[in-house]
């Protein structure tokens, strides 16, 4: 049965949101709109609807602005049909139908995180066991404790065990045999990383061994040991090791791409942190590009570190990375359209609507609420008495009256200069919400959709002022 669409809104929406739908034709789905008879579709409730709207006859759906604060269960109980929230803002109504309305599925990946402590011999067990716990919250699966050169690590077996006790999965990273031997005898689950000098090791004890090249480049003693160890039946990852931009970056790529078709049923790891770490780059970015070679050579294991500031975000970027690569690996789609989390300076579509839009809608305004809108021109701040656009967001304070309102000032003052932001990096915004960085920063704790929010530190400032 062909679907029939219910869109519900307010009068100031109807326009943009009958302009949108038209342009999306009647091809897939029949539709309609409705309008609730408020203003502003936002402040409509469930028993708004309830009272003011009745579907058209034959309705299979029902589509409320994404900022309503509507219970859809409530009205899907009411309406006897499925009642769901859109996205926030109308121009994404065509992304979001041409996706089923559903998001993408980024619950799954296949490639496991090896979270290096560089300076575990430095540390107390219970400081490892700390920064173990906080790396395995961002995202990690396997906590790496990094030897460090002529340095002793005599508390390595009792780290072990205590990360072990505590649920961890462990690998010992050094090119000190002994130390590798000390870790394989407390229980780590990984060695690295063991060349064709040190592959012993891999045959006296039960870790999974990672093995390198004995020298870097030699791509022969690589495969050499990787056919030794899959000839005995012993489980094993390959790193072909990622060299630094200008110290063989370029070559390196290449090395992986041909250990994979020379061995393409082996297990891989790449440690990423020689360009993250070595790269005067936003490392979001350069991180998205490694795990797409990965996700297409096949490498399920990638050992990362963070040492540089601007590599803070390490974790939480391979995380989504991964989720995402791996998305669209299985739809066997380009990684483009399963979300914003890779994501962080510029968004995909930043400016929702047109100037001209913004000004019809502004025309409409009837009370002294100021409306903070960003469009390509600049920063809008409308009410029925005013419509001024610029792009500094200290030009509008001599335009606003707002001198003699401290709480108004200071509100206006903080938008102003998030919109500012916004414009200037080409990110969307939306007035009272905090910009959206990805996962380059923690998101705002998640609201409730069917509550409206409590006034803000200036407005109840101003109430308890004039005694409200």
């Amino acid at each position: 049965m062909r679907e029939c669409l219910c869109l519900i809104t307010g009068h100031m929406a109807k326009p943009r949101l009958t302009k949108v739908m038209e342009s999306l034709g009647r091809d897939a789905f029949d539709w309609t709109i409705v309008d609730a008879g408020v203003k502003v579709a936002a402040l409509m409730t469930e028993e708004i609807i309830r009272r003011r709207v009745s579907l058209p006859e034959g309705t299979s759906r029902v589509i409320l602005p994404g900022r309503c604060r509507a219970n859809v269960d409530v009205l899907s109980r009411h309406f006897g049909v499925p009642v769901a929230r859109g996205p926030d803002e109308i121009v994404d109504l065509p992304a979001f139908f041409g996706r089923g309305a559903q998001p993408p599925d980024l619950s799954r990946h296949d490639l496991t995180l090896f979270a290096e402590i560089v300076d575990a011999p430095h540390l107390a067990p219970a400081e490892i066991l700390a920064r173990a716990a906080a790396l395995r919250t961002k995202g990690a699966d396997v906590i790496d404790l990094g030897g460090l050169p002529d340095t002793p690590f005599p508390h390595l077996e009792a780290t072990v065990g205590l990360l072990k006790g505590e649920g961890f999965r462990v690998s010992v990273d050094s090119f000190s045999r002994d130390e590798l031997e000390r870790g394989a005898k407390a229980g780590a689950d990984f060695l690295l990383s063991l060349n064709e000098d040190t592959l012993e090791l891999a045959f006296d004890h039960p870790a999974v061994p990672v093995i390198v090249p004995t020298r870097p480049g030699d791509m022969a003693s690589l495969i050499r040991a990787a056919e030794r160890l899959a000839a005995a039946g012993k489980p094993f990852m390959a790193d072909p090791i990622l060299e630094p931009i200008h110290f063989g970056f370029t070559a390196s790529i290449a090395r992986y791409a041909e250990f994979r078709r020379l061995m393409p049923q082996a297990e891989m790891l790449m440690g990423t942190g020689n360009l993250t770490e070595l790269t005067d780059a936003d490392s979001l970015g350069v991180t998205a590009v490694l795990l797409g070679i990965c996700s297409e050579l096949s490498i399920r294991n990638v050992l990362l570190v963070q040492v540089s500031p601007h590599t803070r975000r390490t974790i939480e970027e391979h995380d989504a990375a991964r989720r995402l690569m791996y998305a669209a690996k299985m739809d066997d789609a380009l990684p483009k359209g399963y979300g914003a989390a890779l994501l962080a300076l510029h968004d995909k579509r930043p400016f929702p609507n047109a100037p001209a839009d913004i000004a019809a809608v502004a025309a409409q305004v009837r009370d002294a609420n100021f409306r903070i809108e960003v469009a390509e021109d600049g920063i809008h701040v409308y009410n029925r008495d005013l419509h001024v656009v610029d792009t500094d967001a200290l030009a509008f304070f001599p335009k606003l009256g707002v001198e003699a309102d401290g709480g108004h000032a200071f509100y206006l003052g903080q938008e102003l200069a998030k919109a500012e932001v916004a414009w200037r990096l080409g990110k969307r915004y939306v007035q009272d919400e905090p910009l959206a960085w990805g996962c380059a920063a923690d998101p705002p704790a998640a609201e409730d959709s069917t509550v409206f929010k409590e006034a803000g530190h200036t407005l109840r400032a101003k109430r308890y002022k004039d005694g409200a």
